[in-house]
C-alpha cells in the first residue's frame, strides 16, 4: 500500500474519523472522499496529494481539516464554507490559486485557526464585510491581501498569531490594528512595503514574544519595546537614531535580536547582560560607532554575532573570550585596531566563519589562531597585518576535510504564560568576497572554504604547509609583500576555484602543478618576479594575457612572447596576423580533396537512390523498420522499469 497513488472512497456509507494511518501513504496523489458521513478530523497534511481539493460534501460534523504541505492546485471550493462545524482550517503551502470572498468563510462561525498561507489566492471581500468567527490564529502569509490592510480582521478580539507578511501591502498601520495586538504572542507583517513610524510598543501587546516586521518601509526611532519578547526582527527598514530604549525590554528570555540594515546610529548601550538567552544578534549595515561594548562578552549562549559595515572602534573587548559558543563573529567594514587578539583561537574555538576585513588590525597574525579546527571562512583582508603567515595553518582541519559544516540550528522560545517551549528553526548568512565581489551565502553557506589574507603588509614565503588544506576552494594572498617561490605543490589544491596571489615579489617559476587543478576558474599571478615558461596545460593557458602581466621574465602562451627553444626568434609585442598566419601549399590541397571526396560520396549514395526506384523503396522500408524496433523496444524497458520501481 505504500506505493499507492489514487484512493477513491466516493459515495460510500463511511462514518467516523479517518484514520491517521492514512497518512503514511507516501505516494498518494489522489483521495475522493466525497459522499460520505465522515467526522472530526481530517488530516492529510505533508504528502503528495495531487489536484483540487475535494468538495467535501457531506462533512457536517467535520471539525479539523488539514491539507497543508501538499501539491493541491485550482481553487478553494465554496463548498469549504458550509462546514459549520469547522474550527481549525489548515490549507497552507500548497498551489492553490484564484479568490477568496466571504462565501468561502460565512459559514464558519466556529473557526479559531485559519491557515491559507504560501498559496496564490487573493482575498476579494467586502469592506463591511463582518466574519462570524473569532479566530485565534491567522496564517496568510504570501497571499494577496494588499494594498490595504484587511479590513475584516478590525472586529477580531481574541487573536494570538497573526502572519500576513509578503502579501503585498502597501499602507500605513491603522490605528484599528493596534487594537488587535494586546493578546497577540507572534506578529508577523514583514516583507510589505508598509510605511509610517511606530507607536510605543511596550503600550500595545501585553505578553508578546515574537514581532517580525523586518523589510519593510518603517522609518522613525525605534520605540520603547515590550519587556518579555522572545524575538525581535526590524531588519532591512528606514529606522534611524540611538538605540537606547532597546534596555527597557529586560526580557531574560530574548533569543533573537536583529536591527540590521537600517540607518541607527550612537554606541551601543551596555546593558547586554540582562539577556544571557541571546542566541542571534545581527546590527549589520547601520552607523553605529564608539567601542564595542564590554558586557557582549557576558552572553555566553550567542551563536551569530554580525557587526558588519558601522563604524566600531578601539579594540575587541578581553570579555568576548566568554563566549564560547560563537560560530559565526563578522566585525567587517569597521575602523577597530589594536593587535589581533591572542585569545580567539583557544577560547572560541567553535568559530566557523571570522571576519575581520577592513579594519586596522596591526601587528602579526598569531599562531594561536591556528586552534580553529572548524573555521571554514577566515578573512583578515584589508588590514595592517604585518609579519609571516603561520605554518600551523595546516591545523585548519575544516579545510583538509571533505564535508562541510552548515551554520544551521534551532532555537528556542520559552512561552512563560503558557509555560512551554517552541523551536524555530535558523540558517545564518554571511557576505563573502568572490571573485572581487561581494556575494551573499546562505543556503550553501557551508560549501564555501575561504582564506582571504590579502591587502596587508605580510612578508616571508607562503608556507607549503598551505597546500594541505585540500578542500580549500578560495586563496587570496595578494597585495603583500610575500617573497620567494610558490610552493611547488600547489596542485595538491584540487578543490581550488580562485587563488590571488598577484602583486607581490614572488620569485621563481610558475609551478608545473598548478596546471593539475582543473577547477581553477579564477587565477591571478600578475605583478611579480616569476620567471621562466608557463607550464603547458588547457588550464593555464585558456587564462587572459592580464593574468601574468608585470612578469617580465614570463614566457609562453597565452602570452606573445615565446621562450627560447620554442623555435624562431621571440615574437614581437605587436605583430600582423598577415605575416603569421600564411596559408601553405600543401595545406590549401589538401582542403581542396576533402571538398572534393565529399561531393563524390555524397551523389554516389544520393544520386543512386534518386535513380533506382527499387534500392530507394528498400531503404526507406529500412528506416521504418529502424523505428518501430526502436519504438516497442523503449516501450518494454520503461514497462519494466516502472514495475520494478512499484514492486
Amino acid at each position: 500500500m505504500v506505493s499507492l497513488q489514487i484512493l477513491s472512497l466516493y459515495q460510500n456509507q463511511l462514518h467516523g474519523s479517518i484514520p491517521d494511518a492514512i497518512g503514511n501513504l507516501a505516494s498518494l496523489e489522489e483521495l475522493s472522499l466525497d459522499g460520505n458521513k465522515l467526522e472530526e478530523t481530517v488530516s492529510l497534511s505533508d504528502n503528495q496529494l495531487r489536484g483540487p481539493i475535494p468538495l467535501f460534501t457531506g462533512f457536517s460534523s467535520l471539525e479539523r481539516l488539514n491539507l497543508g504541505l501538499n501539491k493541491l492546485k485550482g481553487m478553494l471550493p465554496k463548498s469549504i464554507g458550509h462546514l459549520a462545524a469547522l474550527y481549525e482550517l489548515y490549507i497552507g503551502s500548497n498551489s492553490l490559486q484564484g479568490d477568496i470572498s466571504e462565501a468561502h468563510l460565512f459559514y464558519l462561525s466556529e473557526l479559531v485557526v485559519l491557515d491559507l498561507s504560501s498559496n496564490s489566492i487573493t482575498f476579494n471581500i467586502s469592506l463591511e464585510w463582518i466574519p462570524p468567527f473569532q479566530l485565534s490564529s491567522l496564517l496568510l502569509a504570501s497571499s494577496k491581501l494588499g494594498p490595504h490592510f484587511p479590513h475584516w480582521l478590525r472586529n477580531q478580539k481574541c487573536l494570538m498569531n497573526i502572519d500576513i507578511s509578503n502579501s503585498e501591502i502597501s499602507d500605513t498601520i491603522p490605528d484599528w490594528f493596534w487594537n488587535l495586538t494586546p493578546s497577540v504572542r507572534s506578529l508577523n507583517i514583514s516583507k510589505n512595503q508598509i510605511i509610517g513610524t511606530l507607536p510605543i510598543l511596550s503600550s500595545k501587546f501585553d505578553h508578546p514574544l515574537s514581532i517580525d516586521m523586518s523589510s519593510n518601509f518603517l522609518e522613525g526611532s525605534i520605540p520603547q519595546l515590550p519587556s518579555n519578547l522572545a524575538l525581535l526582527d526590524l531588519s532591512n527598514n528606514k529606522f534611524s537614531g540611538s538605540i537606547s530604549l532597546l534596555c527597557a525590554a529586560t526580557s531574560p528570555y530574548l533569543v533573537y535580536l536583529d536591527l540590521s540594515n537600517n540607518s541607527l546610529i550612537g554606541e551601543l548601550p551596555n546593558c547586554w547582560s540582562q539577556w544571557k538567552s541571546l542566541i542571534v544578534l545581527n546590527l549589520e549595515n547601520n552607523q553605529f560607532s564608539g567601542k564595542i561594548p564590554k558586557s557582549l562578552g557576558t552572553l555566553q549562549s550567542i551563536h551569530t554575532l554580525h557587526l558588519h559595515n558601522n563604524n566600531f572602534s578601539g579594540g575587541l573587548p578581553l570579555s568576548l573570550k566568554n563566549c564560547k559558543s560563537l560560530r559565526l563573529v563578522d566585525l567587517g567594514k569597521n575602523k577597530l585596531s589594536g593587535k589581533m587578539p591572542t585569545w580567539i583561537g583557544g577560547s572560541l574555538s567553535n568559530l566557523i566563519i571570522l571576519n575581520l576585513q577592513s579594519n586596522r588590525f596591526s601587528g602579526s597574525i598569531c599562531s594561536t589562531i591556528c586552534q580553529l579546527k572548524k573555521i571554514q571562512i577566515l578573512d583578515l583582508s584589508n588590514n595592517d597585518m604585518s609579519g609571516t603567515i603561520p605554518r600551523c595553518i595546516s591545523n585548519f582541519t575544516a579545510m583538509t576535510e571533505k564535508g562541510n559544516l552548515t551554520i544551521a540550528y534551532n532555537y528556542t522560545i520559552y512561552d512563560s504564560e503558557a509555560l512551554h517551549t517552541e523551536h524555530r528553526p535558523y540558517l545564518d548568512k554571511e557576505l563573502v568576497k568572490w571573485k572581487g565581489k561581494e556575494f551573499e551565502y546562505k543556503n550553501t553557506l557551508g560549501l564555501v572554504k575561504s582564506v582571504d589574507f590579502s591587502s596587508n603588509k605580510l612578508t616571508g614565503e607562503i608556507p607549503e604547509e598551505v597546500t594541505a588544506l585540500q578542500e580549500l576552494v578560495s586563496l587570496n594572498l595578494s597585495r603583500n609583500n610575500l617573497t620567494a617561490s610558490i610552493p611547488a605543490t600547489i596542485g595538491q589544491l584540487k578543490s581550488l576555484d580562485v587563488l590571488d596571489l598577484s602583486r607581490n615579489q614572488l620569485t621563481g617559476e610558475i609551478p608545473t602543478s598548478l596546471s593539475e587543478i582543473d577547477r581553477l576558474s579564477t587565477l591571478d599571478l600578475s605583478y611579480n618576479n616569476l620567471s621562466g615558461k608557463i607550464p603547458r596545460g588547457t588550464q593555464l593557458q585558456s587564462f587572459n594575457t592580464s593574468t601574468y602581466e608585470g612578469n617580465s621574465a614570463l614566457c609562453g602562451l597565452p602570452l606573445l612572447k615565446k621562450c627560447q627553444g620554442d623555435g624562431g626568434k621571440e615574437a614581437p609585442n605587436t605583430y600582423s596576423h598577415e605575416n603569421n598566419i600564411q596559408p601553405d601549399e600543401h595545406d590549401m590541397w589538401f582542403y581542396i580533396s576533402i571538398a572534393l571526396g565529399f561531393i563524390v560520396g555524397f551523389w554516389v549514395v544520393c544520386g543512386t537512390l534518386v535513380l533506382n526506384n527499387a534500392w530507394r523503396r528498400s531503404y526507406f522500408q529500412f528506416l521504418y523498420k529502424m523505428k518501430d524496433w526502436l519504438y516497442v523496444a523503449t516501450m518494454i524497458n520503461m514497462a519494466k522499469i516502472r514495475r520494478g520501481l512499484q514492486s
